[in-house]
């Protein structure tokens, strides 16, 4: 491929149409993932409740007949439901059921052409479908203005794009798939060993570091209240950060997400709109702070915070 080739394919204008249509993409993920994951633990407690041989051996008696009958009833329960993945069924309007034609669901476009409202039932579609494609856009036409046309570029956007869908995710529903943060971390640690990010050393310590700083600032919290301030979710995204970001980003990462963390929750406070129990999920903020380093660079970064990079 000659540089004239490259050029054009790996253009901001060009990754942002890529990321448009990676935006509508992640859309479908962060509105199915948290459901089909639902779905699979109730699969899962089904087959617990009609295991003997477990019951027997954890609890040294029978299993009671009101689990076999409870198992039954979740199995056909599961059975009954429609199938559902990331591609099926088609994406289609969750109150009247109204599947989506191709031309309304053009990345952008078709929100704004429908004014924000199913064609069908005229109940209104969220605003984060198109900000969703949006933000991805932008953010693959930043990062390819920031690297230039090289191939480790389309690496980053994948980045990026894992961490706008953690993000959301996390934000609704408080999870950050397994599914997502380690292909994640093992992606970093891959691209690091084969010379498309940090050095190889440097991913490893930061992935190392990134998991165990959280571990253990989240034990030293559940010992001393009682309670559980941070899920498991979190380590391992700062840990797939650290891979991909190396160690040295781990400082600035951590004191933006806390900084925006902080001042988010304040807010949310003074205008009571704190969820029940009154958290604020963490996975958003480490997902913004790196794609922030991601875009702005590790050491214009540390020294923008005043750390040397070195």
């Amino acid at each position: 491929m000659t540089d004239a080739s490259r050029e054009w394919l790996l253009s901001p204008a060009l990754l942002a149409l890529l990321g448009l249509v990676v935006g509508s993409f992640l859309n479908v993920v962060i509105h199915r993932l948290p459901r089909m994951m639902l779905r699979q633990w109730w699969t899962d407690t089904a087959a617990q409740l009609g295991d003997e041989e477990g019951h027997r051996e954890l609890f040294g008696t029978p299993r009671p007949a009101m689990l076999d009958e409870a198992a039954r009833h979740l199995a056909a329960a599961d059975a009954a439901l429609t199938r559902l993945d990331l591609a099926r069924p088609r994406s289609h309007c969750p109150v009247c059921g109204h599947t989506l034609a191709w031309h309304e669901n053009i990345p952008l476009w078709s929100w704004l052409r429908l004014r924000g409202r199913c064609r069908a039932c005229g109940v209104r579609i969220s605003p984060r479908y198109p900000l969703v494609e949006a933000l991805t856009a932008a953010l693959f036409a930043a990062l390819a203005w920031r690297h230039g046309p090289q191939w480790p570029v389309l690496a980053a956007c994948a980045v990026a794009a894992a961490l706008v869908a953690l993000a959301a995710i996390d934000w609704d529903t408080l999870l950050l798939p397994d599914s997502l943060t380690l292909p994640l971390l093992w992606a970093g640690l891959g691209a690091a060993a084969l010379g498309w990010g940090v050095p190889l050393t440097s991913a490893v310590v930061g992935a190392i570091a990134g998991y165990g700083v959280l571990w253990g600032v989240a034990t030293v919290f559940e010992r001393l209240t009682g309670k559980a301030g941070m899920g498991a979710g979190d380590f391992k995204l700062l840990a797939a950060l650290g891979a991909w970001l190396g160690w040295q980003a781990l400082l600035p990462v951590l004191l933006l997400a806390s900084v925006s963390g902080a001042v988010v929750g304040l807010l949310m406070q003074h205008r009571g709109t704190l969820r029940e129990g009154r958290y604020v999920p963490f996975g958003p903020f480490l997902a913004g702070a790196g794609i922030a380093v991601l875009l702005a660079g590790q050491a214009p970064m540390l020294a923008w915070l005043g750390f040397s990079g070195r």
